[in-house]
């Protein structure tokens, strides 16, 4: 008997966030490994160009945007419909970080930056996911990367914490309110815990535990 992680992805349609790099590059290619069609957003286009480019099966769409105006999203998601015929998961890894020394470090500019990228977008992206999950009348999944930070803190990370709170919190209010229309398992990840980038001693180990943990999470034939 055979396990599989991804079971259900098969042919499933997919938008990643901040997927031109990092930790969100490693969630697109393991969806297009589970056989499933995938949105590649992120700022620049010719980086999620080249990332679609080393995907597997597809066709998968590329995708440049700045996810900071709300009045964005309708169309971001209008054109992963358009392309896919309909959407079945949201992931959301585009993030930024203004690392200040202290909390007296921190400015106005560098809270709205941060609020803007790491909740307010993500929760109106959600939001719009969400609706599109309701018209199709069969659920669908959201997972947001978080990090650990939200409740041990972090060294000059004071107000990217305090919109990780707000977000984890955000997360569980989508699910409580949508759960009777078949809003499924909104979820979040703590990045620490998969840093492609700068995690020793083994970032290829860190690899493959962000695809195995994300093809779990959205996988449509598994429970939790």
């Amino acid at each position: 008997m055979t396990f599989n992680l991804a079971s259900g992805l098969e042919g499933k349609r997919v938008l990643v966030t901040g997927g031109a790099g990092g930790i969100g590059r490693e969630v697109a290619l393991a969806f297009a490994a589970a056989d499933s069609r995938v949105a590649v957003l992120d700022l620049d286009q010719e980086k999620v160009n080249s990332v679609v480019a080393e995907m597997q099966g597809g066709p998968h769409l590329p995708l440049a945007a700045d996810l900071r105006p709300v009045a964005g999203h309708a169309g971001i998601i209008a054109a992963v419909v358009g392309a896919f015929g309909g959407l079945d998961v949201l992931v959301c890894a585009a993030a930024v970080l203004v690392r200040r020394y202290s909390v007296d470090e921190v400015t106005e500019a560098d809270w709205d930056f941060q609020h803007e990228v790491n909740l307010k977008a993500t929760f109106f992206l959600n939001q719009a996911a969400a609706r599109v999950f309701r018209t199709q009348g069969r659920g669908g999944r959201i997972i947001n990367f978080t990090s650990q930070g939200w409740w041990s803190g972090g060294f000059g990370g004071s107000a990217i914490e305090t919109m990780i709170l707000a977000e984890v919190s955000s997360g569980r209010s989508l699910l409580a309110t949508s759960s009777p229309t078949k809003l499924e398992r909104p979820g979040s990840a703590a990045d620490a815990a998969f840093s492609t980038d700068a995690l020793p001693p083994s970032p290829a180990a860190a690899k493959v535990e962000v695809r195995t943990v994300m093809t779990f999470l959205a996988s449509f034939d598994l429970t939790v």
